[in-house]
Protein backbone atom coordinates (compact mmCIF):
# COMPACT_ATOMS: atom_id res chain seq x y z
CA UNK A 1 0.00 0.00 0.00
CA UNK A 2 1.29 3.46 -0.90
CA UNK A 3 1.54 6.26 1.61
CA UNK A 4 -1.75 7.78 2.75
CA UNK A 5 -2.20 11.22 1.24
CA UNK A 6 -2.99 14.13 3.56
CA UNK A 7 -4.63 17.41 2.62
CA UNK A 8 -1.69 19.39 3.97
CA UNK A 9 0.89 21.40 2.04
CA UNK A 10 -0.99 20.63 -1.17
CA UNK A 11 -0.52 22.97 -4.09
CA UNK A 12 -3.57 23.94 -6.13
CA UNK A 13 -2.50 25.58 -9.37
CA UNK A 14 -4.76 27.41 -11.81
CA UNK A 15 -4.16 27.87 -15.52
CA UNK A 16 -2.90 31.34 -16.38
CA UNK A 17 -2.16 30.78 -20.09
CA UNK A 18 -3.36 28.30 -22.71
CA UNK A 19 -1.17 28.48 -25.80
CA UNK A 20 -2.57 28.54 -29.32
CA UNK A 21 -4.03 25.08 -30.07
CA UNK A 22 -1.87 22.80 -32.22
CA UNK A 23 -3.78 20.59 -34.70
CA UNK A 24 -3.72 16.84 -34.06
CA UNK A 25 -4.23 14.71 -37.18
CA UNK A 26 -4.25 11.26 -35.53
CA UNK A 27 -4.21 9.51 -32.16
CA UNK A 28 -3.17 5.89 -32.04
CA UNK A 29 -5.11 3.14 -30.29
CA UNK A 30 -2.22 2.09 -28.07
CA UNK A 31 -0.79 2.14 -24.56
CA UNK A 32 0.48 4.78 -24.29
CA UNK A 33 -1.32 6.71 -27.02
CA UNK A 34 0.67 8.72 -29.56
CA UNK A 35 -0.73 11.93 -31.06
CA UNK A 36 0.41 13.00 -34.51
CA UNK A 37 0.91 16.77 -34.66
CA UNK A 38 3.32 18.01 -37.32
CA UNK A 39 3.58 21.57 -35.97
CA UNK A 40 4.04 20.81 -32.28
CA UNK A 41 6.95 22.20 -30.27
CA UNK A 42 6.19 20.37 -27.00
CA UNK A 43 8.91 19.03 -24.77
CA UNK A 44 8.83 16.12 -22.33
CA UNK A 45 6.94 17.11 -19.17
CA UNK A 46 4.72 19.73 -20.80
CA UNK A 47 1.08 19.74 -19.71
CA UNK A 48 -1.44 19.97 -22.53
CA UNK A 49 -5.21 20.35 -22.78
CA UNK A 50 -6.74 18.11 -25.44
CA UNK A 51 -9.85 18.79 -27.48
CA UNK A 52 -10.80 15.68 -29.39
CA UNK A 53 -13.60 14.55 -31.69
CA UNK A 54 -14.11 10.82 -32.18
CA UNK A 55 -12.45 9.74 -28.91
CA UNK A 56 -14.86 11.41 -26.51
CA UNK A 57 -13.01 10.16 -23.42
CA UNK A 58 -10.04 12.33 -24.36
CA UNK A 59 -12.02 15.51 -24.92
CA UNK A 60 -10.96 18.11 -22.31
CA UNK A 61 -8.35 15.74 -20.86
CA UNK A 62 -5.32 17.44 -19.30
CA UNK A 63 -2.29 15.21 -19.76
CA UNK A 64 1.49 15.17 -19.54
CA UNK A 65 3.77 14.75 -22.53
CA UNK A 66 5.84 11.58 -22.00
CA UNK A 67 7.97 11.56 -25.14
CA UNK A 68 8.28 13.47 -28.40
CA UNK A 69 9.30 13.08 -31.99
CA UNK A 70 10.06 16.68 -32.91
CA UNK A 71 7.73 18.02 -35.54
CA UNK A 72 6.01 14.66 -35.87
CA UNK A 73 4.22 13.40 -32.74
CA UNK A 74 4.08 13.32 -28.96
CA UNK A 75 3.23 10.54 -26.51
CA UNK A 76 0.44 10.97 -23.95
CA UNK A 77 1.74 9.89 -20.56
CA UNK A 78 -0.26 7.02 -19.01
CA UNK A 79 -3.08 7.31 -21.55
CA UNK A 80 -4.29 3.92 -22.80
CA UNK A 81 -6.53 4.18 -25.86
CA UNK A 82 -6.16 0.55 -26.94
CA UNK A 83 -9.72 -0.27 -25.90
CA UNK A 84 -11.35 2.90 -27.20
CA UNK A 85 -14.41 2.57 -29.39
CA UNK A 86 -15.03 4.83 -32.34
CA UNK A 87 -12.59 6.49 -34.70
CA UNK A 88 -10.47 9.58 -34.19
CA UNK A 89 -11.80 12.48 -36.28
CA UNK A 90 -9.87 15.60 -35.29
CA UNK A 91 -8.30 17.31 -32.32
CA UNK A 92 -6.04 19.96 -30.89
CA UNK A 93 -3.55 20.27 -28.03
CA UNK A 94 -2.79 23.47 -26.10
CA UNK A 95 0.21 23.82 -23.81
CA UNK A 96 -0.94 24.92 -20.36
CA UNK A 97 0.96 27.29 -18.08
CA UNK A 98 0.00 27.18 -14.40
CA UNK A 99 0.97 30.70 -13.42
CA UNK A 100 -1.03 31.16 -10.21
CA UNK A 101 -1.48 29.03 -7.10
CA UNK A 102 -4.23 29.14 -4.50
CA UNK A 103 -3.37 30.07 -0.92
CA UNK A 104 -6.89 30.27 0.54
CA UNK A 105 -8.61 26.88 0.18
CA UNK A 106 -9.73 25.26 3.43
CA UNK A 107 -11.54 22.15 2.21
CA UNK A 108 -12.11 20.15 -0.98
CA UNK A 109 -15.22 18.10 -1.73
CA UNK A 110 -15.81 16.16 -4.97
CA UNK A 111 -19.28 15.02 -5.97
CA UNK A 112 -20.69 13.03 -8.85
CA UNK A 113 -18.72 11.09 -11.42
CA UNK A 114 -20.44 7.77 -10.69
CA UNK A 115 -22.37 5.85 -13.32
CA UNK A 116 -26.13 6.18 -13.24
CA UNK A 117 -28.00 2.93 -12.61
CA UNK A 118 -30.26 1.91 -15.47
CA UNK A 119 -32.99 -0.47 -14.27
CA UNK A 120 -33.73 -3.32 -16.67
CA UNK A 121 -37.15 -5.00 -16.49
CA UNK A 122 -38.62 -7.48 -18.94
CA UNK A 123 -41.79 -9.52 -19.09
CA UNK A 124 -39.72 -12.71 -18.98
CA UNK A 125 -38.31 -12.68 -15.44
CA UNK A 126 -39.46 -11.66 -11.98
CA UNK A 127 -36.14 -10.09 -11.03
CA UNK A 128 -34.99 -6.69 -12.29
CA UNK A 129 -31.34 -5.79 -12.55
CA UNK A 130 -29.23 -2.68 -13.04
CA UNK A 131 -26.74 -1.80 -15.73
CA UNK A 132 -24.31 1.12 -15.53
CA UNK A 133 -25.43 4.13 -17.54
CA UNK A 134 -23.85 7.49 -18.22
CA UNK A 135 -21.55 8.99 -15.62
CA UNK A 136 -23.06 11.81 -13.59
CA UNK A 137 -21.34 15.22 -13.81
CA UNK A 138 -18.25 15.52 -11.61
CA UNK A 139 -17.80 18.72 -9.64
CA UNK A 140 -15.47 20.07 -6.97
CA UNK A 141 -16.60 22.38 -4.17
CA UNK A 142 -13.95 24.35 -2.29
CA UNK A 143 -14.24 26.25 0.94
CA UNK A 144 -12.00 29.29 0.74
CA UNK A 145 -10.89 32.20 2.84
CA UNK A 146 -12.11 35.46 1.35
CA UNK A 147 -9.17 37.31 -0.18
CA UNK A 148 -10.10 39.63 -3.03
CA UNK A 149 -6.42 40.07 -3.96
CA UNK A 150 -5.57 36.35 -4.22
CA UNK A 151 -4.37 35.73 -7.82
CA UNK A 152 -5.88 32.25 -8.05
CA UNK A 153 -9.28 33.39 -6.82
CA UNK A 154 -9.19 36.29 -9.28
CA UNK A 155 -8.31 33.92 -12.14
CA UNK A 156 -11.18 31.61 -11.18
CA UNK A 157 -13.58 34.54 -10.93
CA UNK A 158 -12.56 35.79 -14.39
CA UNK A 159 -13.06 32.32 -15.89
CA UNK A 160 -16.40 32.05 -14.09
CA UNK A 161 -17.64 35.29 -15.60
CA UNK A 162 -16.48 34.24 -19.06
CA UNK A 163 -17.74 30.66 -18.66
CA UNK A 164 -14.28 29.52 -19.70
CA UNK A 165 -12.74 26.09 -19.23
CA UNK A 166 -9.48 26.25 -17.28
CA UNK A 167 -6.98 23.59 -16.26
CA UNK A 168 -6.38 22.80 -12.57
CA UNK A 169 -3.50 20.94 -10.94
CA UNK A 170 -3.28 19.40 -7.46
CA UNK A 171 0.31 18.82 -6.26
CA UNK A 172 0.84 16.54 -3.26
CA UNK A 173 3.96 16.41 -1.09
CA UNK A 174 5.21 13.12 -2.55
CA UNK A 175 5.02 14.50 -6.09
CA UNK A 176 1.66 12.98 -6.97
CA UNK A 177 -0.18 15.22 -9.43
CA UNK A 178 -3.88 15.34 -10.36
CA UNK A 179 -4.90 17.20 -13.53
CA UNK A 180 -8.33 18.17 -14.82
CA UNK A 181 -10.18 20.93 -16.64
CA UNK A 182 -13.46 22.57 -15.76
CA UNK A 183 -15.59 25.67 -15.62
CA UNK A 184 -15.27 27.56 -12.31
CA UNK A 185 -18.15 29.25 -10.54
CA UNK A 186 -17.47 31.99 -8.00
CA UNK A 187 -18.27 35.64 -7.48
CA UNK A 188 -16.11 36.03 -4.36
CA UNK A 189 -19.14 36.89 -2.24
CA UNK A 190 -18.07 37.03 1.44
CA UNK A 191 -19.77 34.79 3.99
CA UNK A 192 -19.26 33.15 7.35
CA UNK A 193 -20.37 33.33 10.98
CA UNK A 194 -19.91 35.85 13.77
CA UNK A 195 -16.35 35.87 15.08
CA UNK A 196 -15.14 33.45 12.37
CA UNK A 197 -12.97 33.94 9.30
CA UNK A 198 -14.69 35.45 6.28
CA UNK A 199 -15.08 32.77 3.60
CA UNK A 200 -16.30 32.45 0.03
CA UNK A 201 -17.48 29.39 -1.95
CA UNK A 202 -15.78 28.18 -5.12
CA UNK A 203 -16.92 25.32 -7.35
CA UNK A 204 -15.60 23.79 -10.55
CA UNK A 205 -17.72 21.71 -12.93
CA UNK A 206 -15.27 19.23 -14.40
CA UNK A 207 -15.10 18.56 -18.13
CA UNK A 208 -13.36 15.40 -19.28
CA UNK A 209 -11.68 12.99 -16.90
CA UNK A 210 -9.26 13.37 -14.02
CA UNK A 211 -5.71 12.27 -14.77
CA UNK A 212 -3.44 11.33 -11.87
CA UNK A 213 0.31 10.76 -11.99
CA UNK A 214 1.99 9.07 -9.02
CA UNK A 215 4.89 10.69 -7.20
CA UNK A 216 8.10 9.19 -5.93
Amino acid sequence: MSEVQIWSEVGVDVQSVAATPIPITAISKANPAVATAATHTFIVGDIVLLRVKGFSDLDYAVVRVKAISAGVSFTLDDIDTSGFLGTFISGTASKITFGVSAATFTDVTPSGGEADKVAIRTIHTKRDYNLPGNETPLAYAFGSLWDIADPALLALKAASRGRQVVAIRFRFLDGTVVLFAGIPSTNLAPGGAAGAAVTTPVSIDVRGWLQAYPGA
